[in-house]
């Protein structure tokens, strides 16, 4: 499946235009994860952009989030490694992050929304003005975002990433795609 062809699908299943521009951030990122680790940029940018294709569906039933993605994918024939980084982004039993893919995935997954958040408090509410710098300090304000699990974004350490790193590919994957996120 292209990216324009999984765009669309994410259209038709999310029609919340946050939650669209979270799983941009989230492929953003993971294309910049994939290069740093010399991984494949497609198959990780498609990860990302997929993997909370089941949310709007699921978002009353937190324990079936992810599993009903994983299952829509693997029905359209999806790589069995999406399928798996998809199910196990979200902390369910049973399911172990066992590939590079699954753990950057989980990682990145709070990461855009911790970097969306600290773009809308910077005076010209653009991902432009955003500094890794800015990024280190709201990470360290347990209150900022609460919703971004700071835990699961430091997991990147696990697939040999520095937190600061990591700031850095994601805010660069972010910015480079900063108009179609409306903070440009």
């Amino acid at each position: 499946m292209t990216r324009q062809e999984a765009l669309a699908l994410v259209k038709e299943k999310v029609h919340t235009p946050e939650l669209v521009n979270h799983m941009l951030a989230t492929a953003a990122i993971m294309e910049g994860l994939a290069r740093r680790l010399g991984e494949d940029e497609e198959k990780w940018y498609l990860a990302g952009l997929l993997h909370d294709i089941d949310y709007e569906e699921t978002k009353d039933d937190p324990d079936r989030h992810s599993l009903v993605a994983g299952e829509m994918l693997e029905e359209l024939g999806f790589d069995g490694e999406i399928v798996h980084a998809v199910k196990a982004h979200n902390d369910h039993e049973g399911i172990s992050r066992d590939t590079l893919l699954a753990k950057a995935l989980y990682a990145t997954d709070p990461l855009s929304g911790l970097i969306t958040a600290t773009a809308y408090v910077m005076p010209s509410r653009t991902l432009g003005e955003v500094k890794v710098k800015s990024i280190k300090k709201k990470f360290k304000d347990k209150a900022f975002a609460r919703g971004a699990n700071r835990d699961q974004i430091r997991t990147c350490e696990e697939f040999g990433v520095p937190l600061e790193e990591f700031f850095e590919i994601a805010l660069k994957g972010m910015q480079g795609i900063a108009s179609s996120l409306g903070l440009a």
